[in-house]
């Protein structure tokens, strides 16, 4: 692991030190001045994901070619997918919720449990409902949900159901909680969100793994969006299935025994985590202070320092997730990790509660602030280098460097995407299963496309909402509306007032200076534009019904859904082509027909939408 560390840390450097020459030499038309050199530092800041990004794809395509099961290849230690060995430990299933839809919550506990029974295992598994939950009707609500699924499955497996008061710690208190009052009765707890779901082969896989691999601590599934029926979350899903395969073998091999932990979807060692992983509460009053919202990635790196590694299951099968379905919850999603991620600088800091911890770990919450930070030096160089051109009429960029510099940029930034793009068209299974040669390809191109332009605006929120926290502003981790809804205009055009105003001026004052200026930087500034009406086209529920029956953005999971996602009744599954208009039932929903469904919690929904912070 130190040598492959030390060939990745060369490889990112030297490719660093090359583009920033490239970019210096683009720069050098008219003499390097100081002003040329504020332009490059805000370049240097937006580098290093991208270079990661870079190799981490190269890595995995190489190994994706190379193997047949490149999960392994990147953790021998991992269970063969076929081990059928007796279980030996017992697992604690933590479903945390707060303030959900229990309608999902209830939907995917079913799915899992009738799984579990049908394996033969569940007698080395127990079911946990940690709620948080604060809304009268929701409470209810749950506990209809706990009387519902005792009655299905109380006989046959062990169900829990705790809510609390109050809730110091958020999701990590939670799970404390959770540690100190029943963990000593289980060696593992798999941690589970409101909108996860997991296979039983793929859970008593990363069972088997624990079992026979005492030194591992955290165990990492590879987390797949679920198919959906928006329009906005196909060509996420699509781009994420696509760019994570590469990206995260790539990311593995280097990382090793020190990998991250996403939260939920995870198997972990319940002893050390109890001993090891408690949270220190950031002391002072502002918003980078109080409980440390993004969990995960600090209990990762407090696992390692004990001594237990932290592996990534790099399998993209058996472990799934809802994914926002408007551009309006994908942004609250995205505030909600950049406040939590900005308060590891208080952990990397003089005077940090945490010490000890390896040289990579600090690399990876380092790495973790950046992918933030560098959102505004993104924008303060897309705007600083307009104005410089308009304002001074002449060329910033030498013409041919400039066109290199170009275009190694976009290949990086696409890397990950490409690469595993590559890898599904010469697979013919693969293409198969993405829809056809056809739909990959133009799957991949629209989805470019569609990134491409919620990139500005994405980037001018991290921007403006890491500047309100300068002065004291946070947001309010809530929950999120995870179903298809539509976004009205009133409410888009209130979110996102300022892309579309950024992206109004900028494009004017470059027209007013000269349309050449206006080609070069006119993507950027479209993006943000057209912000309101990308927000309010991509949430209607029929366009992604269309988008589903038509097969854009398909992903495996619909040309050929497993039985226990068609027992799910998707609305993406119902619509598509390839998709059977009629659910499998298992033998154990058989023997135990569902009971009505829950109706949807709709209380609270308005205020999320509009302004939760």
């Amino acid at each position: 692991m130190t040598r492959r560390r030390r060939l990745f840390l060369a490889l990112v450097v030297l490719t660093m030190v090359g583009v920033m020459g490239l970019m210096g030499r683009a720069l050098s038309v008219g003499g390097f001045t100081a002003a040329d050199l504020a332009l490059g530092l805000l370049f240097l800041v937006t580098l290093p994901w991208t270079v990661i990004g870079f190799w981490n794809a190269v890595i995995g395509f190489l190994l994706m070619r190379r193997h047949r099961d490149p999960a392994r290849a990147v953790f021998a230690g991992l269970a063969r997918a076929d081990d059928q060995s007796a279980i030996r430990g017992r697992t604690a299933i933590l479903c945390c919720i707060r303030n959900e839809d229990v309608a999902m919550v209830r939907r995917n506990l079913d799915a899992m449990i009738g799984q579990l029974l049908q394996s033969g295992a569940a007698n080395h598994f127990a079911f946990f409902v940690l709620s948080d939950s604060d809304w009268d009707e929701v409470v209810a609500a749950e506990a209809v949900l706990m009387d519902g699924l005792r009655e299905r499955w109380g006989s046959r497996i062990a169900l829990t159901y705790r809510r609390r008061e109050r809730n110091p710690g958020f999701k990590a208190g939670n799970v404390q909680e959770f540690c100190r009052r029943w963990g000593h009765a289980f060696d593992y707890m798999l941690v589970l969100d409101a909108d996860s779901l997991m296979d039983a082969p793929t859970l008593l896989r990363m069972v088997r793994t624990l079992d026979q691999r005492p030194e591992v601590g955290i165990l990492q599934s590879l987390v797949v969006g679920l198919p959906s029926a928006s329009a906005f979350a196909r060509p996420f899903q699509f781009g994420m299935r696509l760019g994570m395969k590469s990206y995260s073998l790539g990311s593995a091999w280097w990382q090793g025994d020190a990998g991250p932990y996403w939260g939920h979807n995870a198997l972990i060692r319940v002893a050390p985590f109890t001993a090891h992983c408690h949270l220190p509460r950031l002391r002072g009053d502002g918003p980078l202070s109080g409980w440390i919202l993004s969990h995960d990635q600090v209990e990762a790196v407090l696992m390692r320092r004990a001594g237990y590694e932290v592996r990534v299951m790099a399998a993209e099968t058996g472990s799934w997730e809802e994914n926002p379905t408007t551009l309006i919850e994908f942004i609250r999603r995205d505030l909600r990790w950049c406040q939590g991620n900005l308060q590891y600088l208080r952990l990397l800091g003089p005077g940090s509660p945490l010490c000890g911890l390896a040289p990579v770990s600090r690399v990876q919450l380092l790495l973790a602030v950046l992918m933030f930070v560098a959102s505004p030096a993104w924008v303060a160089f897309m705007l600083y280098g307009a104005w410089r051109i308009a304002s001074e009429q002449q060329a910033l960029f030498d013409p041919l460097w400039g066109a290199a510099l170009l275009w190694l940029m976009l290949g990086m930034i696409f890397a990950p995407k490409l690469a595993s793009l590559l890898d599904a068209v010469l697979d013919k299974d693969c293409r198969r299963r993405y829809g056809g040669t056809g739909a990959l390809l133009l799957g991949g191109v629209a989805e470019t496309l569609f990134t491409a332009l919620i990139a500005p605006i994405m980037a001018i929120a991290h921007s403006l909402f890491i500047g309100g926290l300068l002065f004291g502003r946070a947001i309010v981790w809530g929950a999120q509306r995870r179903q298809v809804h539509g976004v009205q205009p009133a409410t888009a055009l209130r979110r996102l007032w300022p892309q579309t105003l950024i992206g109004a001026l900028a494009l004017g004052w470059l027209a007013w200076s000269g349309p050449g200026i206006l080609l070069l930087f006119s993507p950027f500034y479209i993006g943000a534009l057209l912000a309101v009406p990308l927000a309010v086209i991509s949430a209607r529920p029929g366009l992604g019904r269309t988008l589903a029956r038509l097969g854009l953005w398909c992903i495996p999971d619909e040309t050929e859904p497993e039985p226990m996602l068609r027992a799910l009744g998707l609305d993406a599954l119902a619509v598509a082509r390839e998709a059977p208009r009629t659910a499998v039932i298992d033998t154990a929903a058989r023997a135990h027909p569902p009971r009505p469904a829950l109706r949807p919690v709709t209380r609270g929904l308005r205020p999320l939408t509009e302004d939760a912070r």
